[in-house]
């Protein structure tokens, strides 16, 4: 993005599944210009410290206030970043931003607030393990904090008789141990073929760890919040090798 010293901005930016490598340079040259960074801990924390940049670290709960700060002071003339991890488009602080904006103070509409894209965690999975998106596919967040329980199964289930591949994120938490589980038991009962799940933990991080399972000796307790489960169609195959299998979805269906 282009940047200016003297007038406010706020750009809403993906910081990428991880790895240094995968942050845009668009996102490093905002990063560079902002006098504010705001967002999850965890998040904020990958940016480095600097002379000249307040980090505002909140909790994971709080998405419209965070949102409502980074307008105040993009109004009074800050230069901010709002840091998500992966995409900030994809279950992430985009969203959140622009409903603030939309119930919020008439001057935010006049802001110049810009969304820089960045490599989400399905996708950076995918290419780990070859290419299990290759065709139609759906990404389903399993958090219920923002959307009824029924709601999730029941796009899990339409999703499985539709036959798309399903990237699942948000599958498991301290709060939610069983949610997987039961989004697990939803996609059994609605496929009746069996299809490979990857189970892709902290991609592109040195923590990196890649599973394939069939889905019927899939479980909640293989995943964490760090990991994102890809479930393949009927027709994702699994191609054996020396070392990791690839995965990958065909483009054609006959």
């Amino acid at each position: 993005m282009t940047v200016s010293a003297n007038v406010g901005w706020l750009a809403i930016a993906g910081l990428g599944p991880g790895g240094e490598a995968l942050v845009t340079p668009e996102v490093s040259a905002a990063l560079a210009a902002a006098t504010d960074v705001i967002g999850y801990v965890p998040y904020v924390r990958r940016v480095a410290p600097r002379a000249g940049l307040t980090r505002h670290g909140s909790d994971n709960r709080v998405e419209l206030d965070r949102a409502r700060h980074a307008l105040s002071l993009a109004a009074a003339g800050a230069r901010v970043v709002v840091v998500s991890s992966g995409d900030p488009g994809v279950f992430a602080m985009a969203a959140a931003v622009f409903e603030a904006i939309e119930a919020g103070e008439p001057d935010w509409r006049a802001l110049d607030v810009r969304v820089l894209p960045g490599i989400t965690a399905m996708l950076a999975a995918s290419a780990r393990a070859g290419a299990p998106l290759g065709h139609d596919f759906c990404a389903i967040n399993l958090s219920d904090n923002l959307k009824p329980a029924a709601l999730i199964e029941r796009r899990l289930r339409l999703a499985a008789e539709a036959d798309f591949a399903i990237a699942l994120y948000n599958p498991r938490s301290a709060a939610r141990p069983d949610g997987l589980d039961r989004a697990l038991a939803v996609l059994r009962g609605a496929c009746t073929d069996s299809r490979p799940v990857l189970f892709a933990r902290a991609v592109t991080t040195p923590a990196e760890l890649l599973r394939i399972v069939p889905l019927a000796e899939a479980r909640g307790d293989m995943a964490d919040m760090r990991t994102v489960v890809i479930v393949g169609s009927s027709r994702t195959r699994v191609i054996e090798r020396p070392g990791a299998p690839w995965l990958y979805t065909p483009r054609s269906v006959a």
